[in-house]
């Protein structure tokens, strides 16, 4: 295992204060670096402990934040911000770039060695870096099927891969659909894991909130989502000595 050091970053985007969680795996090179993106409940110490587990096999992380330092433990109050954001690509791509923006001051980052992970919201923003032409080696994203402006996934520059559970009332058949023909359309090179039984936020363990209907854990593809995600950041984004 890498020793890894860990520090908050605070930057702005949009209108807000965010503050963001880097991890940095031992040494003084380059390294590849990954962005990991929150679910809509914004970050907490899940996609803190998944970049520091991202440290630990040699990349640079940074978890972003989404709603200026809050998370939310109130499902329409959630919702009352994260709807309108969903709904504005452009709001969603000042937010990703903004964290690209902390990533690549790191000097340990590579600049040309970049992925995006992301879970819900935070997914939906890494989807959108790839449709403004970001140049990433990957993106990977769970609970995070949306569908962009006509035409625009054409400017995705990397392979996609893409998680939902089959019994995801948030993120439908129709949906899975809609993003399918996109992505097929513009000729991406992608994939889809249906996870069977699982709802919606099954990768991310109970914790003290009131949830949405069709929200629920699901430890074994939780388990299994994550060493998929791991798999495409072997796949496209190797760390090499």
């Amino acid at each position: 295992m890498i020793a890894v050091t860990t520090r908050s970053v605070a930057y702005p985007a949009d209108g807000l204060t965010m503050v963001g969680h880097l991890a940095l795996p031992a040494g003084t090179d380059r390294r590849p670096a990954v962005l990991v993106g929150p679910e809509g409940t914004g970050l907490n110490d899940f996609q803190r402990r998944r970049a520091d587990a991202l440290a630990e096999m040699g990349y640079v992380a940074f978890a972003f934040d989404i709603h200026g330092g809050r998370w939310f433990t109130e499902p329409e109050e959630m919702m009352a911000r994260v709807t309108p954001l969903l709904a504005d690509p452009d709001r969603m791509r000042g937010i990703g770039h903004a964290a690209l923006d902390v990533l690549r001051a790191e000097p340990r980052t590579d600049p040309d060695r970049i992925a995006v992970i992301g879970y819900g919201t935070g997914g939906a923003i890494g989807l959108e870096l790839g449709r403004d032409g970001v140049d990433l080696r990957a993106i990977g994203t769970v609970n995070a099927l949306t569908t962009g402006r006509p035409g625009e996934a054409a400017r995705i520059r990397c392979p996609v891969w893409a998680g939902v559970g089959s019994e995801d009332p948030i993120m439908p058949p129709a949906q899975r659909e809609a993003f399918v023909a996109e992505i097929v359309a513009a000729g991406v090179d992608w994939r889809l894991v249906i996870y069977g039984g699982a709802l919606h936020a099954f990768h991310h363990p109970p914790v003290n909130q009131r949830v949405r209907p069709g929200v629920g854990h699901h430890p074994r593809h939780a388990r299994r989502a994550w060493s998929d995600v791991v798999g495409l950041l072997d796949e496209c984004l190797p760390v090499t000595e």
